[in-house]
């Protein structure tokens, strides 16, 4: 197995946390995001580590940029799907295009990574893919019609690729975070909060490296991860 992983959506927080993690177990790594003094400063630190600036929503730069991973780094497999994000809005209150926008980072931008991946998921003995989730996708609430239909989708395409790839030795796995991570801007806005309020960008990461670890016997799918405080 190569050892290659592509992180799409690298930023301070999960992204990072996830480069960091499989850097540590001399893994190169892809790193993808639109911020290129970030990545620069990231892929200095860190040896194993690759800048691409990467906007996921760009669809049509998604074959050169993964191209290029091949050619530079080699065969991949491992695939970390942790861009998203969305509008927080009513159904009533957001607009078409803003619907529009959180379905195209959280669901295309997905189905174009791993269709430009699944020629070299598919060399590996072991391959997988993982993507970053949120309880959203599991129940819409007033407010998140735009990030919560788009998560939802999302889950239901992480599902529906889990069972056509796995009988090829592609492993995908669904990570569903509840709760607030913890970054420098939710400390700012939750200033109260204890520490165990918040998830560890390091746990999630941690949690992951061990769902591409998994015997093919004993797979999971969907892995929820929250802190013991979160109400649920």
């Amino acid at each position: 197995m190569n050892k290659v992983c592509v992180v799409v959506g690298v930023g301070p927080g999960n992204g990072e946390a996830l480069v960091r993690r499989f850097c540590a177990e001399d893994y190169q790594v892809a790193m993808l995001a639109r911020s290129e003094e970030y990545l620069t400063r990231l892929a200095d630190e860190l040896p194993n580590a690759h800048a691409l600036v990467y906007d996921a929503t760009d669809l049509d730069a998604v074959p050169a940029v993964f191209e290029s991973i091949r050619q530079q780094l080699g065969e991949v497999s491992v695939l970390l799907y942790n861009a998203g994000g969305g509008i927080f809005k009513s159904a009533e209150e957001a607009s078409l295009e803003e619907f529009e926008a959180s379905w195209r980072i959280n669901v295309a931008g997905l189905v174009a990574a791993t269709q430009a991946l699944l020629p070299q998921l598919r060399q590996q003995e072991h391959a997988s893919i993982v993507v970053t989730s949120a309880s959203a996708a599991l129940r819409g609430r007033a407010n998140t019609a735009p990030f919560a239909s788009a998560k939802a989708a999302q889950r239901s395409l992480a599902q529906s690729l889990a069972r056509q790839l796995g009988p090829e030795g592609i492993h995908v796995a669904n990570v569903i975070l509840d709760g607030v991570v913890d970054l420098p801007r939710t400390r700012r806005a939750l200033p109260d909060k204890p520490d165990e309020f918040f998830i560890q960008p390091s746990a999630v990461a941690d949690a992951v490296w061990m769902l591409t670890q998994q015997a093919p016997s004993a797979w999971t799918f969907e892995l929820d991860l929250r802190p013991f405080g979160e109400s649920w």
